[in-house]
């Protein structure tokens, strides 16, 4: 009756997990939306801005032509009703002032040349939006190969809110006790897991006193002593030393004596090799080599 009192209560609090995880998802979920939302709205208004700004610019234009048309045409309006008053005059009047009409009547106007380039550039505004936008979408998001798996994060742990960076707080989280929990190591796995193919990811490690990074079979415990039992391939750093290790060997002392500041892991599992490598300055650190047979977790 205990046991089923206990499991009940543990239930039960797992059900108020749900929620609590239902609502922060969906608040993360709007608040990127917000975010490409209003990226796009920016965009918009960029490109309508630069539109008005080529429509201002080339009416401006054709005000300025049209105006200096009417001052032409004006012009040549009252000379022509000049003309044709003084060609109406008597026969001896209009001789007389013979060779001033002449010259008169001679238009020294050019003929008005059709304007190229007049007419707005729909097509740079037009051309390829959709594709243009989404590459310049880019600059704003950032793939990550790997994301942290917040039903495996130990309680000591806190994840940021994107799932890429893990910190370790002194303050015990209250969460539920599932199976796929680390209990007594501070660990986490990446969600996806791997079983084919060449795989990369840089860590940073920067300000840190003491990592691990590695791989885990996903079929290997979580509980307890995971060390202790086979299915993790790692690299450990603790008290200015490194170290690397496959469980549940013991650690073997690696011989270098740098900072290290970011770390390349990759992962060949076809070939059978995970390596170490500083991503700074493109340095090899230390190589595992085995026969995976099962899927691996980033840990």
């Amino acid at each position: 009756m205990k046991n089923l009192r206990d499991f009940k209560v543990s239930c039960d609090e797992t059900a108020g997990k749900i929620k609590i995880q239902t609502q922060h998802t969906e608040r993360r979920i709007k608040e990127e939306f917000e975010k490409l939302r209003q990226f796009l709205r920016d965009e918009e208004a960029a490109r309508i801005a630069a539109l008005r700004e080529e429509e201002e610019q080339k009416s401006h234009m054709m005000k300025e032509k049209i105006e200096k048309m009417s001052r032409e045409i004006s012009s040549l309006s009252d000379t022509i009703r000049a003309i044709e008053e003084e060609m109406g005059a008597e026969d001896v009047s209009f001789l007389q002032n013979y060779r001033t009409t002449i010259t008169r009547t001679q238009c020294r106007l050019e003929h008005p040349e059709r304007l190229s380039g007049a007419l707005i550039y729909v097509e740079k505004h037009l051309e390829n939006l959709k594709f243009t936008v989404w590459e310049k979408m880019q600059e704003i998001i950032h793939y990550t190969p790997v994301t942290l798996n917040p039903i495996t994060v130990h309680p000591l742990l806190v994840l940021s809110e994107d799932l890429t960076s893990v910190r370790f707080s002194d303050e015990r989280q209250k969460l539920p006790d599932n199976p796929e929990r680390f209990d007594l190591y501070g660990a986490v796995l990446g969600s996806e897991g791997f079983n084919s193919g060449t795989h990369c990811w840089d860590v940073d490690v920067r300000g840190n006193t003491r990592w691990v990074l590695g791989v885990m079979t996903e079929s290997a415990e979580r509980k307890g002593s995971v060390y202790s039992r086979s299915g993790i391939w790692y690299m450990f750093y603790y008290a200015g030393k490194c170290y690397a290790g496959s469980t549940p060997k013991p650690e073997t002392l690696l011989s270098f004596n740098r900072k290290l500041q970011k770390i390349r892991v990759t992962l060949d599992w076809d070939g059978g090799k995970l390596s170490f490598s500083d991503a700074v300055n493109n340095t090899q650190l230390h190589t595992h080599t085995h026969t995976f047979t099962e899927s691996l977790s980033f840990l």
